[in-house]
């Protein structure tokens, strides 16, 4: 997963991708740091396009997205929300989810 760091970046990922993941952590956050891996995992075994930023670092998209915690999986197709998980993030729905939406 590449790490953005404008979220004009964020934007054009969207719009270049039809489906797309974007994984949002925070610097401090431990739950943030130990999902990541799993989630990179995920993305690499369904190989839907991916990114990942730091909500602290990037606080512009954190209020465009509505995101007010973390870490956020959050899955687009055609550039709308498909899928949201915050805070908890369930792997095996996540992994469910990715597969109908690959599908589609």
């Amino acid at each position: 997963m590449k790490q953005i760091h404008q979220y004009e970046e964020v934007l054009s990922f969207l719009n270049k991708n039809d489906k797309a993941l974007v994984y949002v952590m925070t610097t401090d956050c431990s739950v943030c740091h130990a999902d990541y891996p799993k989630v990179a995992s995920i993305v690499k075994d369904t190989d839907i396009p991916a990114i990942y930023f730091l909500a602290d670092k990037l606080p512009e998209a954190a209020g465009q997205l509505s995101l007010f915690t973390s870490p956020v999986v959050i899955l687009y197709k055609s550039e709308r929300e498909y899928h949201r998980q915050a805070r908890i993030i369930d792997f095996d729905t996540l992994r469910l989810r990715i597969d109908q939406l690959i599908q589609e």
